[in-house]
C-alpha cells in the first residue's frame, strides 16, 4: 500500500484488532442471565453481537420477556461494565499478531486510523491504557477512538463510521475502509457506504458466516488489510 487508495480505515477493537477471547460476550451473556434467571441462548446473543452493549441488553431483556426499561437496562448494563473491567484486569486483552505492525504502516503511508467499537468510552480506555496504544503525539499509533455512547444508534447504523470521518476530518466516504468480525460491523460498513467492508475471520463469525452477509472483501485477519489492492 505504497500509493493508498485509502484515507481511513475504521476498525472494530474485540474481535478484529483486540484478541480478548471472546469475554465480552461470556461476560454479557452471564450478567443478562443473572438478571432474568435463565441462560441466554446461543443464537440469540449472536444476533446482538457487534452492536453497542447497552442496545444489547436492552435488545436481549426484551426478548427473553424480561423487564427492559430504561432503568433496568442501566442497572444490568452498570453491572455488565463491573463485571467486563473486572474480568479484563484479570485477563488482559492483547493485539492480534501483526496488528500494531499494520497500524504502523497506515499511518506511515498517509492513512487515517480510527477504532469504533460497541464498548463505552470507560470500557475502551480501560482496554487501551492495557494495551498502551497512544492516541496522540509522536508516538500515537491511533488517530482517534469512536464508541458507542457518543452516537444515537450503534450498528448495524453506519453513524459509528460516520463519526469515525468526523473525528479523523475524512471526507469522501469511498476511500474508507471498514473492518469486522460480526455480520453488523458489515452492515454498518455497507450502511455507511464505505468503498471497502472488511470481514475478519478473527472473532466471533468464521469467514463461511460472514461470507452470507453485504462485503467488498474477507481476510482471515485485519492485520493483512494493507495487501489490499
Amino acid at each position: 500500500m505504497t500509493t493508498p487508495a485509502l484515507d481511513l480505515v475504521a476498525l472494530d477493537m474485540a474481535g478484529t484488532t483486540v484478541d480478548e477471547g471472546g469475554l465480552v460476550y461470556e461476560v454479557l451473556a452471564a450478567t443478562v442471565a443473572d438478571a432474568v434467571g435463565e441462560a441466554v441462548p446461543g443464537p440469540l446473543l449472536a444476533s446482538w453481537k457487534g452492536t453497542s452493549k447497552s442496545e444489547a441488553i436492552a435488545g436481549l431483556l426484551a426478548d427473553l420477556g424480561a423487564d427492559a426499561s430504561e432503568g433496568h437496562v442501566r442497572v444490568v448494563h452498570d453491572a455488565f461494565t463491573e463485571r467486563l473491567i473486572a474480568t479484563y484486569r484479570a485477563t488482559p486483552p492483547t493485539p492480534f499478531a501483526g496488528i500494531v505492525e499494520m497500524f504502523e504502516v497506515l499511518r506511515e503511508t498517509g492513512v487515517k486510523v480510527c477504532l469504533q467499537t460497541g464498548y463505552t468510552a470507560e470500557i475502551a480506555a480501560s482496554i487501551l491504557d492495557g494495551l498502551d496504544w497512544p492516541t496522540s503525539g509522536d508516538s500515537a499509533l491511533i488517530d482517534a477512538v469512536v464508541t458507542s455512547d457518543l452516537v444515537p444508534t450503534s450498528r448495524p447504523a453506519p453513524y459509528l463510521v460516520f463519526r469515525c470521518l468526523e473525528a479523523t476530518g475524512v471526507t469522501d466516504v469511498r476511500r474508507v475502509l471498514v473492518a469486522g468480525d460480526t455480520p453488523n460491523d458489515l452492515l454498518a460498513g455497507t450502511n455507511a457506504g464505505a468503498g471497502y467492508v472488511l470481514g475478519v475471520g478473527t472473532g466471533s463469525f468464521s469467514l463461511d458466516q460472514l461470507a452470507e452477509h453485504p462485503h467488498t472483501h474477507l481476510l482471515h485477519s485485519a492485520a493483512d488489510l494493507t495487501t489490499l489492492a
